[in-house]
Protein backbone atom coordinates (compact mmCIF):
# COMPACT_ATOMS: atom_id res chain seq x y z
CA UNK A 1 0.00 0.00 0.00
CA UNK A 2 1.32 3.28 -0.98
CA UNK A 3 2.51 4.77 2.43
CA UNK A 4 0.98 8.86 2.20
CA UNK A 5 2.33 9.39 5.84
CA UNK A 6 5.89 10.51 5.19
CA UNK A 7 4.32 12.94 2.27
CA UNK A 8 1.61 14.64 4.97
CA UNK A 9 4.45 14.98 7.93
CA UNK A 10 7.09 17.18 5.46
CA UNK A 11 4.01 19.01 4.14
CA UNK A 12 2.67 19.52 7.40
CA UNK A 13 5.96 21.15 8.63
CA UNK A 14 6.46 23.02 5.37
CA UNK A 15 2.82 24.34 5.91
CA UNK A 16 3.64 25.29 10.13
CA UNK A 17 7.03 27.17 8.48
CA UNK A 18 4.44 29.13 5.91
CA UNK A 19 2.25 30.38 8.84
CA UNK A 20 6.01 31.42 11.07
CA UNK A 21 7.09 33.58 7.87
CA UNK A 22 3.79 35.14 8.26
CA UNK A 23 4.79 36.85 11.71
CA UNK A 24 7.25 39.18 9.04
CA UNK A 25 4.37 41.13 7.39
CA UNK A 26 2.03 41.26 10.96
CA UNK A 27 5.49 42.49 11.95
CA UNK A 28 5.24 45.03 8.76
CA UNK A 29 1.76 46.00 9.73
CA UNK A 30 2.70 46.97 13.41
CA UNK A 31 5.27 49.23 12.27
CA UNK A 32 3.24 50.94 10.12
CA UNK A 33 0.02 51.16 12.38
CA UNK A 34 -2.35 50.68 10.18
CA UNK A 35 -4.13 48.09 12.11
CA UNK A 36 -4.15 45.19 9.94
CA UNK A 37 -2.06 42.74 11.86
CA UNK A 38 -4.55 40.74 13.34
CA UNK A 39 -5.30 39.42 9.81
CA UNK A 40 -1.89 37.89 9.73
CA UNK A 41 -1.83 36.75 13.56
CA UNK A 42 -5.00 34.69 12.72
CA UNK A 43 -3.83 33.66 9.66
CA UNK A 44 -0.55 32.45 11.55
CA UNK A 45 -2.65 30.95 14.14
CA UNK A 46 -4.48 28.45 11.92
CA UNK A 47 -1.25 28.05 9.07
CA UNK A 48 0.88 27.07 12.01
CA UNK A 49 -1.69 24.78 14.09
CA UNK A 50 -2.97 22.89 10.71
CA UNK A 51 0.74 22.19 9.47
CA UNK A 52 1.79 21.05 13.20
CA UNK A 53 -1.26 18.89 13.09
CA UNK A 54 -0.38 17.34 10.41
CA UNK A 55 2.78 16.54 10.75
CA UNK A 56 2.28 15.05 14.43
CA UNK A 57 -0.46 12.92 12.53
CA UNK A 58 2.02 11.64 10.50
CA UNK A 59 5.16 11.27 12.70
CA UNK A 60 4.94 7.83 13.45
CA UNK A 61 4.82 7.27 9.48
CA UNK A 62 8.36 8.69 9.00
CA UNK A 63 11.45 6.37 8.21
CA UNK A 64 14.98 6.98 6.92
CA UNK A 65 14.22 8.33 3.54
CA UNK A 66 11.35 8.95 0.97
CA UNK A 67 10.77 6.19 -2.41
CA UNK A 68 10.70 7.60 -5.36
CA UNK A 69 6.95 7.52 -5.66
CA UNK A 70 6.33 9.77 -2.45
CA UNK A 71 9.30 11.90 -3.66
CA UNK A 72 7.20 12.78 -7.12
CA UNK A 73 4.01 13.20 -4.69
CA UNK A 74 6.11 15.40 -2.35
CA UNK A 75 7.19 17.62 -4.65
CA UNK A 76 3.83 18.14 -6.57
CA UNK A 77 1.45 18.35 -3.31
CA UNK A 78 3.87 20.80 -1.70
CA UNK A 79 3.04 23.49 -4.73
CA UNK A 80 -0.62 22.90 -4.25
CA UNK A 81 -1.40 23.09 -1.07
CA UNK A 82 0.97 26.12 0.37
CA UNK A 83 -0.36 28.35 -2.05
CA UNK A 84 -4.19 27.02 -0.25
CA UNK A 85 -2.54 28.24 2.92
CA UNK A 86 -0.87 31.63 1.34
CA UNK A 87 -4.20 32.90 -0.15
CA UNK A 88 -5.21 33.22 3.53
CA UNK A 89 -4.20 36.56 4.17
CA UNK A 90 -5.41 38.00 0.90
CA UNK A 91 -8.91 36.68 1.94
CA UNK A 92 -9.32 38.08 5.30
CA UNK A 93 -6.91 41.25 4.89
CA UNK A 94 -7.75 44.60 3.25
CA UNK A 95 -7.98 43.05 -0.56
CA UNK A 96 -10.66 41.31 0.32
CA UNK A 97 -9.58 39.05 -2.66
CA UNK A 98 -12.52 36.29 -3.88
CA UNK A 99 -11.02 32.66 -3.51
CA UNK A 100 -10.06 32.46 -6.98
CA UNK A 101 -8.09 35.90 -6.75
CA UNK A 102 -6.48 35.14 -3.55
CA UNK A 103 -5.73 31.53 -5.23
CA UNK A 104 -4.44 32.83 -8.35
CA UNK A 105 -2.53 35.76 -6.45
CA UNK A 106 -0.80 33.48 -3.93
CA UNK A 107 0.38 30.48 -6.74
CA UNK A 108 1.78 33.53 -9.29
CA UNK A 109 4.08 34.02 -6.17
CA UNK A 110 5.18 30.67 -4.89
CA UNK A 111 5.63 29.86 -8.30
CA UNK A 112 7.42 33.36 -9.08
CA UNK A 113 5.10 33.81 -12.05
CA UNK A 114 4.52 37.20 -10.80
CA UNK A 115 1.64 37.91 -12.41
CA UNK A 116 -1.53 39.82 -10.47
CA UNK A 117 -4.96 40.63 -9.88
CA UNK A 118 -4.27 43.26 -7.92
CA UNK A 119 -4.07 47.12 -8.53
CA UNK A 120 -3.70 50.13 -6.31
CA UNK A 121 -0.55 48.84 -5.37
CA UNK A 122 0.29 51.59 -3.52
CA UNK A 123 -2.51 52.26 -1.08
CA UNK A 124 -2.00 48.70 -0.10
CA UNK A 125 -1.29 47.32 3.75
CA UNK A 126 2.52 47.16 4.60
CA UNK A 127 2.37 43.76 5.45
CA UNK A 128 0.13 42.65 2.46
CA UNK A 129 2.76 44.12 0.17
CA UNK A 130 5.65 42.13 2.80
CA UNK A 131 3.58 39.05 2.21
CA UNK A 132 3.36 39.08 -1.80
CA UNK A 133 7.14 39.40 -1.56
CA UNK A 134 7.68 36.49 1.15
CA UNK A 135 5.75 34.21 -1.17
CA UNK A 136 8.22 35.00 -3.92
CA UNK A 137 10.91 34.89 -1.86
CA UNK A 138 10.05 31.32 -0.32
CA UNK A 139 9.45 30.15 -4.04
CA UNK A 140 12.63 31.07 -4.92
CA UNK A 141 15.06 29.44 -2.37
CA UNK A 142 12.22 26.40 -2.81
CA UNK A 143 12.32 26.01 -6.66
CA UNK A 144 16.55 26.17 -6.22
CA UNK A 145 16.48 23.38 -3.69
CA UNK A 146 14.09 20.94 -5.83
CA UNK A 147 16.03 21.41 -8.70
CA UNK A 148 19.17 20.71 -7.03
CA UNK A 149 17.82 17.64 -4.75
CA UNK A 150 14.71 16.40 -6.29
CA UNK A 151 14.73 16.98 -10.21
CA UNK A 152 17.94 15.38 -11.05
CA UNK A 153 17.08 12.34 -8.80
CA UNK A 154 13.88 12.31 -10.91
CA UNK A 155 15.18 12.31 -13.63
CA UNK A 156 12.90 15.24 -15.04
CA UNK A 157 13.58 16.95 -18.43
CA UNK A 158 17.22 15.94 -18.64
CA UNK A 159 17.88 16.98 -14.88
CA UNK A 160 19.82 13.85 -14.08
CA UNK A 161 22.83 15.40 -16.64
CA UNK A 162 23.62 17.22 -12.88
CA UNK A 163 24.29 13.92 -10.62
CA UNK A 164 26.63 12.38 -12.49
CA UNK A 165 29.66 12.51 -11.74
CA UNK A 166 31.47 13.40 -15.44
CA UNK A 167 29.73 16.95 -14.02
CA UNK A 168 31.45 18.91 -11.75
CA UNK A 169 28.16 20.04 -10.01
CA UNK A 170 26.19 19.61 -6.61
CA UNK A 171 26.82 15.57 -6.39
CA UNK A 172 30.21 15.64 -6.12
CA UNK A 173 30.51 18.50 -3.77
CA UNK A 174 27.78 18.36 -1.65
CA UNK A 175 26.82 14.86 -1.09
CA UNK A 176 23.54 15.14 1.14
CA UNK A 177 20.74 17.09 0.59
CA UNK A 178 20.56 19.20 3.96
CA UNK A 179 23.98 20.54 2.85
CA UNK A 180 22.82 21.72 -0.48
CA UNK A 181 19.94 23.02 1.21
CA UNK A 182 21.94 25.01 4.01
CA UNK A 183 24.30 26.20 1.82
CA UNK A 184 22.45 27.49 -1.00
CA UNK A 185 20.40 29.14 1.18
CA UNK A 186 23.07 31.08 3.42
CA UNK A 187 23.95 32.46 -0.17
CA UNK A 188 20.38 33.16 -1.12
CA UNK A 189 20.03 35.21 2.77
CA UNK A 190 23.41 36.76 1.36
CA UNK A 191 22.31 37.99 -1.63
CA UNK A 192 19.08 39.34 -0.74
CA UNK A 193 20.68 41.57 1.72
CA UNK A 194 23.02 42.47 -1.01
CA UNK A 195 20.28 43.86 -2.87
CA UNK A 196 18.33 45.46 -0.42
CA UNK A 197 21.12 47.42 0.62
CA UNK A 198 21.71 48.39 -2.85
CA UNK A 199 18.17 49.47 -3.85
CA UNK A 200 18.38 51.30 -0.77
CA UNK A 201 21.37 53.01 -1.27
CA UNK A 202 19.96 54.11 -4.92
CA UNK A 203 17.20 55.79 -3.19
CA UNK A 204 14.45 52.97 -2.51
CA UNK A 205 12.92 53.33 1.00
CA UNK A 206 13.76 50.88 3.29
CA UNK A 207 10.69 48.64 3.32
CA UNK A 208 10.82 48.84 -0.91
CA UNK A 209 14.40 48.12 -0.62
CA UNK A 210 13.95 45.07 1.16
CA UNK A 211 10.26 43.49 -0.92
CA UNK A 212 11.77 43.88 -3.95
CA UNK A 213 15.04 42.82 -3.07
CA UNK A 214 13.11 39.00 -2.11
CA UNK A 215 10.88 39.73 -5.66
CA UNK A 216 14.67 40.41 -7.53
CA UNK A 217 16.53 37.49 -5.99
CA UNK A 218 13.54 34.83 -6.03
CA UNK A 219 12.94 35.96 -9.99
CA UNK A 220 9.50 36.86 -8.99
CA UNK A 221 8.60 40.41 -10.17
CA UNK A 222 6.12 41.08 -7.97
CA UNK A 223 6.65 44.96 -7.04
CA UNK A 224 4.88 47.48 -4.39
CA UNK A 225 3.25 49.63 -7.29
CA UNK A 226 1.51 49.62 -10.30
CA UNK A 227 4.07 51.24 -12.32
CA UNK A 228 6.48 48.21 -11.39
CA UNK A 229 10.11 49.28 -11.66
CA UNK A 230 8.91 52.32 -13.89
CA UNK A 231 8.47 54.20 -10.49
CA UNK A 232 12.22 54.13 -9.99
CA UNK A 233 14.94 55.65 -11.25
CA UNK A 234 18.03 54.65 -13.81
CA UNK A 235 19.98 53.38 -10.79
CA UNK A 236 17.64 51.17 -9.94
CA UNK A 237 17.31 50.05 -12.72
CA UNK A 238 21.20 48.96 -13.46
CA UNK A 239 20.78 47.63 -9.96
CA UNK A 240 18.00 45.44 -10.49
CA UNK A 241 19.38 44.09 -13.88
CA UNK A 242 22.74 42.98 -12.06
CA UNK A 243 21.16 41.19 -9.39
CA UNK A 244 18.38 39.59 -11.99
CA UNK A 245 21.09 38.26 -13.88
CA UNK A 246 23.12 37.07 -10.61
CA UNK A 247 19.66 35.02 -9.57
CA UNK A 248 19.28 33.29 -13.20
CA UNK A 249 23.16 31.85 -12.29
CA UNK A 250 23.58 27.90 -11.15
CA UNK A 251 23.55 28.87 -7.40
CA UNK A 252 25.87 25.83 -6.99
CA UNK A 253 28.36 27.63 -8.81
CA UNK A 254 28.30 30.20 -5.54
CA UNK A 255 28.62 27.26 -3.20
CA UNK A 256 31.94 26.87 -5.11
CA UNK A 257 32.93 30.08 -5.28
CA UNK A 258 32.93 30.06 -1.64
CA UNK A 259 35.20 27.14 -1.27
CA UNK A 260 37.68 28.63 -3.11
CA UNK A 261 37.42 28.15 -6.95
CA UNK A 262 35.01 30.74 -9.56
CA UNK A 263 36.97 28.02 -12.58
CA UNK A 264 33.93 26.43 -12.76
CA UNK A 265 31.74 29.20 -13.12
CA UNK A 266 33.66 30.54 -15.65
CA UNK A 267 34.10 27.52 -17.63
CA UNK A 268 30.21 26.62 -17.60
CA UNK A 269 29.00 26.45 -20.83
CA UNK A 270 25.52 27.34 -19.70
CA UNK A 271 26.11 30.77 -18.10
CA UNK A 272 28.37 31.48 -21.33
CA UNK A 273 25.36 31.25 -23.69
CA UNK A 274 23.29 33.00 -21.26
CA UNK A 275 25.34 36.04 -21.26
CA UNK A 276 25.64 35.62 -25.21
CA UNK A 277 22.12 35.52 -25.73
CA UNK A 278 21.05 38.27 -23.07
CA UNK A 279 24.02 40.19 -25.05
CA UNK A 280 22.62 39.56 -28.69
CA UNK A 281 18.83 40.57 -27.81
CA UNK A 282 19.87 43.75 -25.40
CA UNK A 283 22.29 45.11 -29.08
CA UNK A 284 19.23 44.16 -31.59
CA UNK A 285 16.85 45.59 -29.48
CA UNK A 286 18.54 48.48 -28.66
CA UNK A 287 19.12 49.15 -31.99
CA UNK A 288 15.54 49.15 -33.16
CA UNK A 289 14.59 51.45 -30.61
CA UNK A 290 17.56 53.77 -31.51
CA UNK A 291 16.04 53.37 -35.72
CA UNK A 292 12.94 54.15 -34.56
CA UNK A 293 13.42 57.06 -32.25
CA UNK A 294 16.08 58.49 -34.89
CA UNK A 295 18.40 59.29 -31.91
CA UNK A 296 20.80 57.26 -29.43
CA UNK A 297 20.05 57.80 -25.95
CA UNK A 298 21.39 56.22 -23.31
CA UNK A 299 17.22 55.90 -21.72
CA UNK A 300 16.88 52.99 -25.08
CA UNK A 301 19.95 50.81 -23.72
CA UNK A 302 18.60 51.01 -20.38
CA UNK A 303 15.51 50.41 -20.72
CA UNK A 304 16.30 47.35 -23.23
CA UNK A 305 18.74 45.94 -21.13
CA UNK A 306 16.09 45.82 -17.84
CA UNK A 307 13.53 44.67 -20.00
CA UNK A 308 15.38 41.63 -21.72
CA UNK A 309 17.11 40.54 -18.55
CA UNK A 310 13.64 40.67 -16.75
CA UNK A 311 11.82 38.36 -19.24
CA UNK A 312 14.43 36.02 -19.60
CA UNK A 313 15.29 35.64 -16.13
CA UNK A 314 11.39 35.14 -15.31
CA UNK A 315 11.53 37.97 -13.40
CA UNK A 316 9.10 40.13 -15.06
CA UNK A 317 9.66 43.50 -13.80
CA UNK A 318 8.83 45.88 -16.27
CA UNK A 319 10.72 49.39 -16.46
CA UNK A 320 8.07 50.71 -19.93
CA UNK A 321 5.62 49.22 -22.01
CA UNK A 322 7.63 47.65 -24.54
CA UNK A 323 3.94 46.76 -26.45
CA UNK A 324 4.62 50.33 -27.76
CA UNK A 325 8.14 49.81 -28.93
CA UNK A 326 6.69 47.71 -32.32
CA UNK A 327 6.22 44.25 -33.77
CA UNK A 328 9.84 43.55 -33.23
CA UNK A 329 10.65 43.74 -29.95
CA UNK A 330 7.51 42.36 -29.37
CA UNK A 331 8.10 39.05 -30.45
CA UNK A 332 11.46 38.73 -29.00
CA UNK A 333 10.35 39.06 -25.68
CA UNK A 334 7.76 36.13 -26.43
CA UNK A 335 10.01 34.17 -27.29
CA UNK A 336 13.36 34.82 -24.59
CA UNK A 337 10.63 34.42 -22.22
CA UNK A 338 11.00 30.39 -23.74
CA UNK A 339 14.23 30.50 -22.81
CA UNK A 340 14.97 31.19 -19.13
CA UNK A 341 17.71 31.38 -17.44
CA UNK A 342 20.50 28.41 -15.76
CA UNK A 343 19.75 25.07 -14.04
CA UNK A 344 19.81 24.90 -10.74
CA UNK A 345 18.73 29.03 -10.51
CA UNK A 346 15.64 30.79 -8.95
CA UNK A 347 14.42 31.55 -13.48
CA UNK A 348 12.14 29.33 -14.82
CA UNK A 349 10.93 28.62 -18.23
CA UNK A 350 13.11 26.01 -20.36
CA UNK A 351 16.46 26.54 -19.19
CA UNK A 352 19.59 27.03 -21.21
CA UNK A 353 20.73 23.74 -21.43
CA UNK A 354 18.11 22.12 -22.43
CA UNK A 355 18.49 23.66 -25.37
CA UNK A 356 21.98 23.43 -25.81
CA UNK A 357 21.25 19.73 -25.54
CA UNK A 358 18.95 19.97 -28.24
CA UNK A 359 21.51 22.06 -30.69
CA UNK A 360 23.92 19.22 -29.76
CA UNK A 361 21.86 16.45 -30.29
CA UNK A 362 20.65 17.92 -33.53
CA UNK A 363 24.30 19.21 -34.77
CA UNK A 364 25.12 15.13 -33.91
CA UNK A 365 22.39 13.90 -36.49
CA UNK A 366 23.41 16.50 -39.22
CA UNK A 367 26.93 14.75 -39.40
CA UNK A 368 25.22 11.60 -39.01
CA UNK A 369 23.08 11.81 -42.62
CA UNK A 370 26.12 13.54 -44.01
CA UNK A 371 28.80 10.84 -42.69
CA UNK A 372 26.76 7.83 -42.50
CA UNK A 373 29.62 4.98 -40.99
CA UNK A 374 30.87 8.13 -38.66
CA UNK A 375 30.11 7.91 -34.76
CA UNK A 376 29.14 11.41 -33.59
CA UNK A 377 28.08 11.55 -30.35
CA UNK A 378 26.15 14.86 -28.53
CA UNK A 379 28.72 16.78 -25.97
CA UNK A 380 27.92 18.96 -23.32
CA UNK A 381 30.47 20.50 -21.15
CA UNK A 382 33.08 18.41 -23.35
CA UNK A 383 31.47 14.97 -22.22
CA UNK A 384 29.45 12.93 -23.83
CA UNK A 385 25.73 12.81 -23.30
CA UNK A 386 23.85 9.81 -22.71
CA UNK A 387 20.76 8.16 -24.94
CA UNK A 388 18.82 8.75 -21.54
CA UNK A 389 19.54 12.00 -20.79
CA UNK A 390 19.06 13.13 -24.76
CA UNK A 391 15.35 11.06 -24.59
CA UNK A 392 14.26 12.87 -21.49
CA UNK A 393 15.02 16.57 -23.45
CA UNK A 394 13.36 15.55 -25.73
CA UNK A 395 10.31 14.62 -24.01
CA UNK A 396 10.43 17.69 -22.06
CA UNK A 397 10.15 19.76 -25.42
CA UNK A 398 7.43 17.80 -26.40
CA UNK A 399 5.50 17.73 -23.08
CA UNK A 400 6.52 21.99 -22.77
CA UNK A 401 5.13 22.84 -26.55
CA UNK A 402 2.10 20.80 -25.94
CA UNK A 403 1.28 21.52 -22.74
CA UNK A 404 1.56 25.18 -24.00
CA UNK A 405 -0.77 24.88 -26.42
CA UNK A 406 -3.69 22.79 -24.45
CA UNK A 407 -3.61 25.75 -22.20
CA UNK A 408 -3.92 28.29 -25.12
CA UNK A 409 -6.88 26.40 -26.59
CA UNK A 410 -8.31 26.16 -23.09
CA UNK A 411 -7.84 30.29 -22.20
CA UNK A 412 -9.33 30.46 -25.57
CA UNK A 413 -12.81 28.63 -25.05
CA UNK A 414 -13.01 31.10 -22.10
CA UNK A 415 -13.26 33.96 -23.99
CA UNK A 416 -9.89 35.42 -24.37
CA UNK A 417 -9.12 36.62 -27.84
CA UNK A 418 -6.10 35.12 -29.57
CA UNK A 419 -2.90 36.96 -28.23
CA UNK A 420 -4.32 37.29 -24.93
CA UNK A 421 -4.72 33.49 -24.77
CA UNK A 422 -1.12 32.37 -26.29
CA UNK A 423 0.78 34.93 -24.19
CA UNK A 424 -1.27 34.21 -21.00
CA UNK A 425 -0.29 30.44 -21.24
CA UNK A 426 2.81 30.85 -22.57
CA UNK A 427 3.68 33.83 -19.40
CA UNK A 428 2.55 31.07 -16.77
CA UNK A 429 3.78 27.61 -18.16
CA UNK A 430 6.97 29.88 -18.31
CA UNK A 431 6.74 31.49 -14.82
CA UNK A 432 7.27 34.92 -16.34
CA UNK A 433 5.05 37.33 -15.34
CA UNK A 434 3.28 39.74 -18.07
CA UNK A 435 1.70 38.41 -21.20
CA UNK A 436 1.27 40.77 -24.36
CA UNK A 437 -1.47 43.12 -25.06
CA UNK A 438 -3.01 45.92 -23.35
CA UNK A 439 -4.88 43.47 -20.87
CA UNK A 440 -2.04 41.44 -19.54
CA UNK A 441 0.71 43.05 -21.05
CA UNK A 442 3.59 44.88 -19.01
CA UNK A 443 0.81 47.87 -18.24
CA UNK A 444 -1.59 45.87 -17.06
CA UNK A 445 -2.58 42.73 -15.01
CA UNK A 446 -4.93 39.96 -14.86
CA UNK A 447 -7.81 41.12 -12.38
CA UNK A 448 -10.44 41.62 -16.03
CA UNK A 449 -9.99 37.83 -16.76
CA UNK A 450 -12.75 35.45 -15.93
CA UNK A 451 -12.23 33.16 -13.11
CA UNK A 452 -12.42 30.28 -15.20
CA UNK A 453 -9.44 31.71 -17.37
CA UNK A 454 -7.64 32.46 -13.75
CA UNK A 455 -8.20 28.72 -12.89
CA UNK A 456 -6.31 27.53 -15.72
CA UNK A 457 -3.56 29.97 -15.72
CA UNK A 458 -3.01 29.09 -12.04
CA UNK A 459 -2.82 25.58 -12.82
CA UNK A 460 -0.45 25.77 -15.88
CA UNK A 461 1.33 28.21 -13.36
CA UNK A 462 2.26 24.78 -11.13
CA UNK A 463 2.48 22.78 -13.89
CA UNK A 464 5.25 24.63 -15.73
CA UNK A 465 7.20 25.63 -12.08
CA UNK A 466 7.50 21.72 -11.51
CA UNK A 467 8.75 20.95 -15.25
CA UNK A 468 5.85 19.62 -16.68
CA UNK A 469 7.05 15.92 -16.20
CA UNK A 470 7.01 15.90 -12.25
CA UNK A 471 3.36 16.82 -12.53
CA UNK A 472 2.60 14.61 -15.86
CA UNK A 473 4.18 11.41 -13.93
CA UNK A 474 0.69 11.50 -11.36
CA UNK A 475 -1.81 10.91 -13.60
CA UNK A 476 -0.01 7.73 -15.03
CA UNK A 477 -2.00 4.41 -13.90
CA UNK A 478 1.54 2.60 -13.33
CA UNK A 479 2.35 5.21 -10.66
CA UNK A 480 -0.48 4.13 -8.41
CA UNK A 481 -0.01 0.42 -8.85
CA UNK A 482 1.60 -0.78 -5.41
Amino acid sequence: MFDLRPVGYVIGLLVATLGFTMLASLAADLVEGNGHWPVFMESAIVTMLTGGLLALACANGVGEGLTLRQTFLLTSLVWLTLPVFGAIPFVMGATNASLTDAFFEAMSGLTTTGATVFSGLEALPAGIKMWRGTLQWLGGIGIVVVAMVFLPELRVGGMQIFRTEGFDTSGKILPRAGQIASRISVIYVGLTMACALTYSAFGMATFDAIVHAMTTLSTGGMANSDASMSYYGEAVHYAASFYMILAALPFVRYVQILGGTAKPLLQDTQVHAFFMIIFICVMLITAWVWGREGEITEIAFRESLFNVVSIISGTGYASADYMTWGTFPVVMFFFIGLIGGCAGSTACSVKVFRYQLLFASIKSQIRQIHSPHGVFTPRYQGRPVSEEVLNSVMAFFVAFFLTLGLFAVLLGLTGLDFITSVSGAATAIANVGPGLGSEIGPSGNFAGLNDTAKWILALAMFVGRLEMMAVLVLFTRGFWRS
